[in-house]
């Protein structure tokens, strides 16, 4: 594990350490587990920004088309 020193505002301070203090959960806990949230987060948003771009882009929509015509044949050939 790494250690890593920060700064908070001291109104966030007071309560990561009540909320620290009320769930008998160390401060460190905390924070990791926020942080690994947010980060989710932050990936989700970037997927969903990728794939509002991928949906404004008619080359890559045509292109998905065509896989997408290609696989429902393959699917129908294996059916008979």
């Amino acid at each position: 594990m790494t250690t890593f020193t920060s700064t908070l505002p001291e109104d966030i301070f007071n309560k990561l350490n009540e909320m620290s203090g009320i769930l008998s959960i160390p401060k460190n806990k905390i924070i990791e587990k926020a942080l690994k949230i947010y980060l989710d987060q932050l990936t989700r948003a970037e997927y969903i920004k990728s794939y509002r771009h991928a949906g404004d882009d008619t080359d890559l929509l045509s292109i998905a088309e065509e896989g997408m015509t290609d696989y429902l044949k393959q699917l129908e050939d294996e059916a008979v």
